[in-house]
């Protein structure tokens, strides 16, 4: 019993570390985009539920119009902000994607009327997951009744946590190889000078030598 405890435990907070839920604001006298950044190794999928509602300020309640559309674009911070992702999708919808190259990927919501900016505020609940392909398409799944079904999950679970480690070690090996390049550089650079210094010092103690019997005090 005790167990099956420990594994209902593992999995309840890899699951914790994985899904998130939050809400934002758009237009009116909010920022027309708003921007969050997610840190993906290769082959994760990123997966997205959102409903986007307008604000009635003669019901002073959320609505949704049917003139809503949310345009989200996904970039590749580490690429120079190269663009991936471009959608325009309906106010209550989902997104998925999967990421190319690892590294810190940058999410961008706006909300759309008619290919314009919405003129109205707009409330976003946002919901997101994510994982490896089977990770994400198992939590649509019923729940799981067996312990053997746990276990796989938590074998899922894993996998996505070795790739969050491998992405921290190649990470680390590009700091290392960035510090010994400088303390490399920096080496070279205080040896130049302290020959260039050399250098100078026997120059001009040979010019004081010749002028010191040039004027036959030596």
């Amino acid at each position: 019993m005790h167990c099956i405890l420990s594994v209902l435990s593992l999995v309840l907070a890899i699951c914790i570390q994985q899904v998130s839920a939050f809400h934002f604001y758009l237009g009116g006298d909010k920022p027309q985009e708003q921007c969050f950044y997610q840190d993906l190794h290769e082959d994760t999928v990123l997966a997205t539920k959102h409903h986007a509602m307008e604000y009635d300020p003669n019901t002073q309640q959320y609505t949704r119009p049917s003139n809503l559309y949310l345009q989200v674009t996904i970039e590749e911070v580490f690429d120079n902000n190269h663009r991936v992702y471009n959608q325009k999708l309906e106010s209550v919808g989902d997104a998925t994607f999967t990421a190319f190259d690892s590294g810190e990927h940058k999410i961008c919501y706006r909300a759309m009327s008619g290919g314009w900016f919405h003129p109205s505020k707009v409330k976003v609940i946002l919901d997101i997951a994510r994982g490896t392909s089977a990770n994400i398409d198992s939590s649509n799944s019923k729940k799981l009744s067996t312990l053997a079904e746990r276990v796989r999950d938590i074998n899922a679970k894993m996998e996505h946590i070795k790739h969050e480690q491998h992405l921290m070690r190649e990470r680390e090996a590009s700091f290392r190889d960035q510090s010994e390049s400088t303390n490399a550089n920096t080496i070279k650079w205080t040896l130049f000078q302290i020959v260039a210094l050399g250098a100078t010092c026997a120059w001009q103690l040979h010019h004081l030598r010749g002028f010191f019997m040039k004027q036959k005090l030596v």
